[in-house]
């Protein structure tokens, strides 16, 4: 286990992808808008933030255990859903079979490459994430199938006002791998022959469709068909949003929330959870890190809806310090995706128990025995770190 596969922090991982990635691939996931303003602050705004911790009296058992949208979890980190996983061969099974293993929860991008119902197998505690595009009826068709398949939540991913254009430059990635794709890429492909490979070995190619949005007795669309179905939808209303709520009886979250305004109509619509994000950077540039807006939005709605956090989450201090300014739970995308580069799903594994170990250790430091005793006092905040939009709804 121990071997050259094992890598001791999520920055490695990144490193290994990046060695073992096609340049486009690799690229795809890096992904960003514009100036990457937003990209980078995730990340560098959790440097920010300190500890505050306690020599003596320190637990010497601590608990990492909590519930999300009902499903309980041996760690308070998630799985957020991330669009077609062509990275490994197995993509989203390997993840949700990783998640599994360490006792948590899979998100399952409606633009995932494998179906939901093997990933639902692969992992009960799935939830399936969905965009707002296409008429209604599709999307009770989605919503119906995710149901039936066994899905325990839904996620409306809603933070996306499709910007383009990075100072780096975009991937190519084609529409589909036909031969004059294929010949194309191959300088690429044949530069990394490990990930080669592992194709190989499966005598597949990287599926670059969306089954999961596909209909009944249907080829499952492309990526870019159904994005383009996405793009063609007229944008999301409040009262739309109550309407998925209502469709779908279980467990509901909308991800994509920055404004405390938003928090508070995300409630008034009935939602069980919210997630703190700006979609990775990937959205409108500019935006605040997530973990900036964060307490305003836990202090908010904190007593009423569970409240998470996605974005720039890269170590288990980073998952504490969320924790200790109010969210109950966080999710991560990349750092997942560049385990699952790295190494499979024993990879994926490897980025949670990586991320399991710094809770623990943030959590023996601060002297918490447990992640819900954690408060903003566990925490050293900079003047003039927090943000809060929305404030005068």
């Amino acid at each position: 286990m121990f071997g050259n596969s094992w890598f001791e922090t999520v920055a490695e991982a990144q490193r290994r992808a990046r060695k073992r990635l096609p340049r486009s691939v690799y690229s795809a996931l890096l992904a960003g808008s514009e100036k990457g303003v937003t990209y980078d602050d995730n990340v560098a705004a959790f440097a920010e933030l300190g500890f505050a911790p306690h020599v003596a009296d320190l637990p010497a058992k601590r608990d990492l255990t909590t519930t999300v949208m009902g499903q309980e979890i041996a760690l308070p980190v998630l799985i957020s859903p991330t669009g077609v996983q062509a990275v490994h061969p197995d993509g989203e099974v390997a993840v949700a079979r990783a998640a599994a293993a360490r006792g948590t929860a899979m998100g399952l991008s409606s633009f995932a490459s494998k179906p939901v119902e093997e990933v639902v197998a692969a992992n009960p505690r799935t939830f399936f994430q969905m965009y707002w595009m296409g008429d209604r009826d599709s999307m009770v068709r989605r919503m119906e199938r995710a149901r039936a398949a066994g899905a325990k939540g839904l996620i409306a991913t809603l933070d996306w006002s499709f910007s383009n254009g990075r100072d780096w430059g975009s991937p190519w990635i084609p529409e589909r791998l036909n031969l004059k794709a294929m010949v194309r890429f191959a300088p690429q492909g044949l530069s990394r022959p490990g990930w080669l490979f592992d194709y190989a070995r499966t005598r597949r190619l990287p599926d670059l469709t969306t089954p999961n949005l596909a209909d009944a007795g249907q080829p499952a669309p492309t990526f870019f068909g159904a994005y383009g179905e996405w793009m063609g939808t007229p944008p999301v209303t409040w009262e739309d949003v109550r309407w998925m709520r209502e469709q779908w009886d279980g467990p509901f979250m909308l991800k994509g929330i920055c404004r405390l305004d938003d928090a508070k109509r995300a409630v008034d619509a009935g939602v069980t959870a919210i997630s703190v994000s700006n979609h990775g950077g990937n959205n409108l540039d500019g935006t605040p890190a997530s973990i900036r807006v964060l307490p305003g939005i836990a202090q908010a709605v904190g007593d009423q809806i569970e409240v998470l956090l996605d974005g720039g989450v890269r170590r288990g201090g980073d998952v504490v310090k969320a924790l200790a300014l109010g969210a109950r739970a966080v999710m991560i995308g990349r750092a997942y995706l560049w385990g699952l580069a790295a190494n499979g799903q024993a990879g994926v594994e490897n980025v949670l128990d990586i991320v399991r170990g710094g809770i623990d250790s943030a959590l023996l430091g601060l002297g918490r025995a447990s992640i819900h005793d954690l408060t903003p006092d566990d925490v050293v905040i900079p003047p003039g770190f927090t943000r809060a939009l929305g404030a005068d709804f």
